[in-house]
């Protein structure tokens, strides 16, 4: 990539901005190489990159970077046998707790999250986590100038004895400096310290009468340092101890550094991978601030972004622009007055597309296109040089022509003002021919400019698009609105008339601009006019269909309203139906056991009654006998009664009815039988004995309905939500179930809430003739919101 490009895109700011999101110095150095790619692979890979900690960021929070240091020294240092020292030890523990940290992260997500950062998860499962050197280190040193007395016993046995040597030295020096024999001979009665050895201080002309060793004296002579000869044994003993100290604590050193010397590898691994990780959240971090997104890459050339915003400025004051070039067309033309934004649009789209080919995101709305190119060149600002003597023309076209020179296929290039400095018409030639050129090629250009001619080149020449930056006239101010297909108008005139420029000024000075250019400039008013209308239109188009969405909105959720109003109305017209035929069940019931009780006092006369129709029917009985088929009268019994007894039931197979024996069987094994009002004579062999029947009957019946209800029981009931009255219809009905299907325990799940549905249930199931007691949930049952019933 050319290196004035990035000078003049301001490429390294955003370095810088990514720098200041790394939390190393590895990171940074990293973030500092950072080139963009001309490889579409590449470049893909390292967008995923940013899109994975973008995303990790947003879901699980900032990761556990700090700690990560430069630690190849010292690993190098271990390698070769050295000792490191307690700031170099803790560098590596910091490293080390830093990899175990980002596992931890990582191990946070769930496992089919983690499917989601294929990238990310490699990287992390990669590290070592040394966790037994990280806590030798930590175990051992407290900080960068002291080691912990856990460093070992003989450390701490060392300075236990060091403490008990400086109380005796002190002890005895104490009752020195205190005593009358010496005290006379100090010059204050005070134990300070010199060469490491306890002295006190004694006056000059009283050295002969105080026997110690010397150390040091005041500057005025006047003061000697003296250690009394009744510690200098114990002094010795303290200096023997201080040396095995140091001696114990550059064995645990060198102990430490051997255990990171063995696994120097995999930690040098370790900070290569950090540095990775250091960079890529980094990318990350800087996604989410500027509210960057992964555009869609190509090697087409093509590029469409939607709501662009200038990554160096301030994002509330910054008016995003959408900028699209080739599909359809290759350069691209935008007019428009000073400071109206056409600059900005050029660094917009050349600074997102080197952020792209970086890897960085882009701030720009989803779906943006980019285009991966070989080249970007930009010619923009003003670089005349008072040193070289180049005008501003001469040091653009020199820029130009070094940019023609080095132009190859798949490049992007950026003018500014392309032409201008010189004489217009010259200028304007040189720009329209410089562009052709271009085309020819197929290059990607974009060109900013004043001139007429290039709007008519634009509007005129295949593969070229007008564009502009809006400006209103009314308020005499930019809208920093990108329009691509309409060619800017130049205002002048409108403005110089706003300001207060006299008419008849005005006028003159039209009659002097060529007729063509008028026409021209008035074309233009008219179609940014029609622009303007055409675009309140679409407004309130947009406003309309904004509404009538609103309205389709409404009127989905009504529907749904309307249906679940509905549902609810049917669920309660089916409770209210459920208790009416309740309430008809006991009814009948009750009508029933009367018509019984009826029945019992209209027993003779309906026996009475019975009789004179049996006389009646007796002869066509006697018909109706001798009609049975064959077939049917001689269905045999598969277990032939015997010992009949009169009045006995039984049931006639051929018949398929219940009868009672009136006569016991003759010699040829007939039996008269008396069924409901016919008496019938059959043969003992289609008999069966009722009771069989209806205990076989009544077993299986009872088998099927035990063993259904068995099968479907829970053993519980969730009547939360109903009223007291639902709850006790759906509850007498679950215990009858519960009880036919042998549950000895049931829960009724009722909530807390005001407590009328709990109290209404205990009320209810205490006289159940079902249940045998009930009591409220335990802990871990759910408490007051459950009630808990043992059945009979």
């Amino acid at each position: 990539m050319n290196e004035k490009t990035f000078r003049v895109l301001e490429y390294k700011k955003i370095v810088e901005k990514l720098a200041e999101k790394a939390e190393s110095e590895l990171g940074k150095k990293m973030v500092k190489e950072i080139k963009p790619s001309i490889s579409l692979e590449e470049v893909e890979y390292l967008q995923r990159e940013t899109k994975e900690a973008l995303e990790l960021i947003m879901k699980n929070g900032n990761p556990p970077l700090f700690g990560i240091f430069d630690i190849s020294h010292e690993l190098k240092m271990a390698e070769i046998g050295g000792t490191l020292n307690p700031n170099n030890l803790l560098k590596v523990s910091d490293s080390l707790r830093v990899s175990r940290s980002l596992k931890k992260y990582m191990k946070e997500l769930k496992e089919e999250e983690t499917i989601k950062f294929p990238i990310l998860q490699g990287l992390i499962s990669s590290l070592r986590a040394l966790k037994f050197i990280e806590d030798e280190i930590n175990n051992a040193i407290i900080n960068e100038n002291e080691i912990s007395d856990n460093a070992s016993p003989t450390l701490r046995n060392i300075r236990r004895q060091i403490i008990n040597k400086n109380e005796s030295i002190r002890n005895r020096l104490n009752s020195i400096i205190s005593s009358p024999k010496y005290k006379k001979f100090l010059q204050d009665s005070i134990v300070t310290m010199r060469e490491g050895r306890y002295v006190v201080p004694i006056k000059q002309e009283n050295k002969a009468y105080f026997p110690g060793l010397v150390h040091d004296q005041s500057s005025s002579g006047a003061t000697l340092f003296v250690e009394p000869m009744a510690v200098v044994e114990l002094n010795n003993e303290l200096r023997e101890l201080e040396i095995k100290e140091r001696e114990e604590i550059e064995r645990i050193l060198k102990e430490l550094s051997a255990l990171v010397a063995e696994e120097a590898k995999n930690i040098r691994n370790n900070q290569n991978i950090l540095q990775r990780l250091d960079f890529i959240f980094a990318k990350g971090k800087l996604a989410l601030e500027m509210d960057g997104t992964k555009p869609l890459l190509n090697k087409s050339g093509y590029i469409d972004i939607k709501q662009a915003r200038h990554p160096l400025l301030e994002p509330k004051e910054v008016v995003p622009i959408d900028i699209y070039l080739g599909k359809g067309f290759n350069t691209l033309v935008i007019t428009g007055p000073n400071t109206g934004g056409k600059t900005v649009t050029l660094k917009t789209v050349g600074l997102l597309t080197l952020m792209a080919q970086s890897g960085i995101h882009i701030p720009a709305d989803f779906n943006s296109q980019i285009g991966v190119f070989d080249q970007i060149f930009a010619d923009i600002g003003d670089e005349q040089s008072i040193e070289q003597s180049l005008s501003t023309f001469s040091s653009h076209m020199t820029n130009i022509v070094d940019i023609l020179d080095k132009v190859e296929q798949n490049s992007l290039i950026l003018f500014d003002e392309l032409g201008a400095g010189t004489d217009p018409t010259e200028g304007a030639a040189l720009a329209m021919s410089i562009l052709d050129h271009l085309l020819k090629l197929n290059i990607r250009t974009i060109a900013t400019t004043h001139y007429s001619q290039l709007k008519i080149y634009a509007l005129t020449t295949d593969r070229v698009r007008n564009a502009s930056v809006e400006f209103d006239v009314e308020t005499l101010s930019p809208t920093y609105r990108l329009l691509i297909g309409v060619p800017g108008k130049s205002n002048a005139f409108e403005i110089s008339k706003r300001l207060g420029l006299q008419g008849y000024i005005i006028d003159y000075a039209k009659t002097l601009v060529s007729k063509e250019n008028v026409e021209f400039e008035d074309v233009l008013q008219a179609i940014d006019k029609d622009r303007k209308i055409i675009e309140e239109n679409r407004f309130e188009a947009e406003r309309l269909k904004s509404d009538v969405e609103k309205l389709k909105e409404e009127l989905t959720k009504e529907k749904e309203k309307t249906k679940a109003e509905r549902e609810k109305i049917i669920t309660r017209a089916k409770e209210e139906a459920r208790s009416i035929l309740r309430a008809a069940k006991e009814e009948s019931d009750h009508i029933v056991t009367e018509l019984r009780h009826i029945s019992t006092e209209i027993e003779k006369d309906r026996n009475k009654k019975i009789q004179e129709a049996q006389e009646k029917l007796k002869s066509s009985l006697d018909q109706v006998e001798s009609s049975l088929s064959k077939d049917v009268l001689n269905v045999k019994s598969k277990k032939i009664p015997k010992n009949l007894k009169i009045g006995e039931m039984v049931e006639v197979l051929s018949l398929n009815q219940i009868g009672n024996v009136l006569e016991l069987p003759d010699e040829n094994g007939n039996v008269q039988v008396q069924v409901g009002i016919m008496k019938v004579n059959v043969h003992i062999s289609t008999l069966r004995r009722a009771e069989e029947v209806e205990s076989e009957k009544t077993y299986t019946s009872t088998k099927k309905i035990i063993k259904s209800k068995s099968s479907n029981i829970k053993n519980e009931i969730d009547v939360r939500g109903s009223t007291l009255d639902e709850a006790l219809l759906d509850l007498d009905k679950y215990i009858d179930d519960a009880y036919i299907a042998g549950l000895k325990e049931a829960y009724i799940i009722h909530g807390k809430g005001t407590g009328v549905l709990r109290e209404g249930i205990k009320s209810y199931v205490k006289g159940h003739k079902n249940v045998k007691s009930f009591r409220s949930g335990k802990y871990g049952e759910g408490g007051e919101g459950v009630t808990v019933i043992e059945l009979k």
